[in-house]
C-alpha cells in the first residue's frame, strides 16, 4: 500500500463522516488551532504555500483530522501516503514529482520512512528539488529534478525517533495535548449529532470519563454504547427489546461500558492485569518489561506503547531502574472495582 492507497471499511467511513471539516468545527487544541490558522493566513497573504508542519502526539488526537483540515484551509489537494511505505527513494521521488503547485502531502507515521527515503526528503523540503539517480556502477549519474512548491505535513507518535535534521525543516511543529473531559464530551455530543443518536449532556460526560482524554476512544466508545442501546433498548443485558426514541441513559452507558470491561478511569482489562500482575504476582516488587510481558503472555512493545503511556500518565504506574512498579494509585483502584 503507497501513494493515496486507502483501505475504506465501516471504521473508515465513521470516522469521515464525524471528521471535522474546518478549524472552526475543530473541538480542543486552541492554542494549535490559533497557531495553524495564523501560518495558513499568513502564508495566503504572501501569496506562498504554507511552511511544512509536523504534528506529534499519542494516537488518536487528531493528527490526520488537522492534515485535512490544513488542506481544506489553504483550498489545497491533500495527497496522503505513510512512512513505512517509504522504504527507499525511488518510492519518494515518484510521490514528490507527481505533486501539483499548492499541494498538502501527508506523511503519516513519518518516524517510519527508510533512510534512504528520509535523506531526499531534506533536499525537497528544503530545496523543492530531488536528485535522482540514473544507471549504475561507475557510469551512474545524477539528475536534479525541480519540484512544485508543496506544503508537507508529518505525522509522528514517536517524535524522538526523528533526526534532528528532519525536524529542523519543518516550519512549525504542533505537539498535541491529550483532551480534557468536557472537551470529549462536546465532541461525543457533536458525533451523535451528526450520526442521528440521541444522548443526554450525562451520559456524553461518564463516556468521557472513559475515553483516556482522546477523541478516537471517545467516538468508539460512543459506538459501542450505541450497539448496547440499540440491540438492549437501554433496559437491562437480558431484554433485546428496540431502543424507543428516548436518548441514551446513564444506566445504559454504565450497562454498555461494564459489557465491554471499560472502567471509570478507562481501564481496560489488559490495563487491570498489567496492574493486578504487578501488585498479586509480583507482591508490588519492581518488574523488568520483558518479565512482565511473558508473565500476561503480551509482547513487550504492546505494553510499552498501548498500555504503559496511559498508566503512567494516570498514577497508577511508575518506571524505576529495576522495573516497572504499581503505584498505591493502582492498588485503591483496583480495589475498588
Amino acid at each position: 500500500m503507497s501513494f493515496d492507497d486507502v483501505v475504506s471499511g465501516p471504521g473508515e467511513e465513521f470516522e469521515e463522516r464525524i471528521r471535522p471539516a474546518s478549524l472552526a468545527e475543530f473541538i480542543g487544541q486552541e492554542r494549535i488551532r490559533n497557531q495553524i490558522s495564523t501560518l495558513i493566513r499568513a502564508s495566503s497573504l504572501r501569496g506562498e504555500v504554507a511552511e511544512h508542519i509536523l504534528l506529534a502526539g499519542p494516537p488518536g488526537l487528531g493528527k490526520t483530522t488537522l492534515a485535512n483540515i490544513v488542506a481544506n484551509e489553504a483550498e489545497a489537494r491533500l495527497r496522503v501516503t505513510s512512512g513505512p511505505t517509504l522504504t527507499n527513494a525511488a518510492d519518494l521521488a515518484a510521490i514528490l514529482t507527481s505533486l501539483a503547485a499548492g499541494d498538502v502531502l501527508f506523511i503519516d507515521e513519518i518516524h517510519r520512512m527508510g533512510k534512504a527515503a528520509e535523506e531526499m526528503l531534506y533536499l525537497a523540503m528544503e530545496d523543492f528539488r530531488v536528485d535522482v539517480m540514473v544507471g549504475k556502477g561507475p557510469g551512474a549519474s545524477s539528475i536534479p529534478l525541480d519540484l512544485e512548491r508543496f506544503t508537507l505535513i508529518g505525522a509522528t507518535t514517536r517524535s524522538g525517533m526523528l533526526p534532528n535534521p528532519l525536524k529542523d525543516r519543518f516550519g512549525f511543529t504542533a505537539n498535541l495535548d491529550f483532551y480534557d473531559e468536557k472537551e470529549l464530551a462536546t465532541i461525543i455530543k457533536r458525533s451523535a449529532s451528526i450520526l442521528g443518536i440521541a444522548i443526554s449532556g450525562e451520559s456524553a460526560s461518564r463516556i468521557a470519563m472513559s475515553s483516556r482524554g482522546t477523541p478516537r476512544v471517545a467516538n468508539r466508545l460512543l459506538r459501542r454504547v450505541h450497539d448496547f442501546w440499540l440491540v438492549d433498548g437501554g433496559s437491562g443485558l437480558t431484554s433485546l427489546a428496540p431502543a424507543d426514541s428516548a436518548s441514551i441513559s446513564p444506566k445504559a452507558v454504565e450497562q454498555a461500558l461494564s459489557l465491554y470491561e471499560i472502567d471509570d478511569l478507562g481501564l481496560d482489562r489488559l490495563d487491570r492485569e498489567v496492574l493486578r500482575t504487578l501488585i498479586v504476582k509480583f507482591e508490588g516488587q519492581p518488574v523488568g518489561l520483558g518479565t512482565l510481558a511473558a508473565a500476561i503472555g503480551e509482547e513487550p512493545d504492546t505494553l510499552e506503547h498501548s498500555v504503559e503511556p496511559f498508566l503512567l500518565r494516570k498514577g497508577l504506574l511508575v518506571r524505576t531502574p529495576r522495573g516497572r512498579q504499581a503505584t498505591p494509585a493502582a492498588e485503591r483502584h483496583l480495589a475498588a472495582q
